[in-house]
């Protein structure tokens, strides 16, 4: 039994046990990320969200599903039969190959190449080609505009957020993932502290690559009635549907690793034990942060209106309750299993707290037109990055060179950003105002 769990069988089994559970877990994830959108939406908005289907509208992402499966597929006479079933695929599957260099975790990876992030940014903007051919092989004008109109939109910001990326980039002085966590470690801070400009610029350039409002007008139902999906139906426009989602925690990830500390609890280098014991005070944060949360939910469990509500929002709490004790009983185990467990709970924590940025923008600030979203792209967005790029690439020589304070010196180059910024802001101002004369 022992020979089954050498290195070099366990280097084997676990990339691939990691890809199965990826695959297994991703759609449903994906669904209840609709969920809690819809529910997010609804609060902010002052109503309920889904309530019908189960307790709390739970299984509504089950009936979606289910609804899908059975709805009728419909292919348009004339389209490219062949293009129109790969399409989706090539989609999805682009996004789901993009997991494979994600470390969720010190722990949890499939593998751990020194190109990592170059693999993830290459993978994952190969899922355009699905768009593009979705949108051709319908042998539809409205998908094939809605197709034109999302390669464009795509192409120009992941030119803008790729130039953000790079700033941090500059300073991990790596490409794999894991030596980028690891630089934020050995330097004691997160690299949102030095460029937070650059990550102002990702998350912008990340918002437009997964087509997400305001910057949805690939899919807009109300202008181009789902764009290039127009003509997709049932299951082949689920995996449309999955792979915009897949790419939002794609694209969450890298944002977590590259700026936020990846798998890092806040303040990773402080190392402050609890009197008496050799556990270390911020690793008991995570069991105090889900026992607060199971604490809330068994608040709210006797003020819902219904009894099977009662009990899911007591049994809410109950799941919150082990899953605190998991991390917990984690502090006493061996070091390796302490920094996996935790690290994956901190890197998801961060990931979700990213997507409900996502989820706040789409229900604050209107829709773009095309001409405007193409213009903050290219006049503004882009140059703003290549200036903060120049700028953090000066402050990491003036350190090298004349000694000092890196976060004094990138201080100083985000104040030169800034003040770019509110140049090509006023001048993008004026430019875009139209002269109306007499009689017009």
């Amino acid at each position: 039994m022992s020979h089954l769990l050498s290195p070099s069988i366990l280097r084997l089994v676990l990339p691939v046990l990691y890809a199965v559970v990826i695959v297994a877990v991703l759609p449903l994830l994906a669904g209840y990320i609709v969920l809690v959108e819809r529910k997010v939406m609804a609060d902010m908005q002052a109503r309920l969200g889904p309530m019908r289907v189960g307790p709390h509208g739970l299984l509504q992402p089950i009936a979606d599903a289910v609804k899908l499966l059975l709805k009728e597929d419909i292919i348009p006479d004339k389209a490219d039969r062949l293009l129109f079933w790969l399409a989706p695929l090539v989609s999805v599957t682009m996004a789901l190959l993009a997991y494979a260099a994600l470390p969720i975790g010190p722990a949890f990876q499939i593998a751990d190449l020194n190109i990592g992030l170059l693999f993830i940014l290459a993978v994952s903007s190969l899922g355009i080609y699905g768009i593009v051919l979705g949108g051709w092989a319908s042998n539809s004008h409205y998908s094939l505009l809605g197709a034109l109109r999302s390669a464009a939109q795509l192409v120009s910001y992941e030119t803008a957020a790729g130039l953000g990326l790079i700033s941090a980039l500059l300073l991990a002085g790596s490409l794999s993932m894991k030596d980028i966590v690891m630089a934020q470690y050995d330097q004691g801070i997160w690299f949102i502290s030095y460029v937070p400009i650059g990550f102002f610029i990702y998350m912008v350039g990340s918002i437009a690559e997964t087509n997400r409002a305001p910057f949805d007008l690939p899919e807009a139902e109300s202008e181009l009635v789902a764009g290039y999906m127009t003509e997709y139906s049932g299951f082949r426009w689920s995996l449309y549907f999955l792979a915009e989602y897949a790419n939002m925690i794609i694209v969450a990830g890298i944002a977590t690793t590259l700026f936020l500390g990846g798998w890092l609890r806040p303040f990773a280098s402080s190392h402050t034990a609890m009197p008496g014991t050799s556990i270390e005070l911020l690793d008991a944060l995570p069991s105090l942060l889900v026992l607060a949360v199971a604490l809330y939910c068994f608040y709210l469990a006797p003020k819902q209106p219904v009894k099977i509500q009662r009990l899911v929002m007591a049994m809410a709490g109950g799941l919150c309750l082990i899953i605190a004790g998991a991390l917990a009983g984690a502090l006493f185990a061996p070091a390796a299993v302490l920094q996996g467990i935790h690290g994956a709970f901190w890197f998801l924590a961060k990931v979700f707290a990213y997507i409900y940025f996502f989820l706040w923008f789409r229900f604050t600030f209107p829709r773009y037109r095309f001409d405007q979203l193409m213009r903050l792209g290219w006049r503004f967005l882009i140059p703003l990055a290549l200036v903060n790029l120049i700028a953090t690439a000066t402050a990491l020589l003036a350190t090298r060179e004349w000694g000092g304070s890196l976060f004094f010196y990138t201080l100083l180059a985000d104040a030169v950003t800034l003040a770019v910024a509110m140049f090509l802001a006023k001048n993008d101002e004026v430019d875009s105002v139209v002269p109306v004369t007499d009689g017009e």
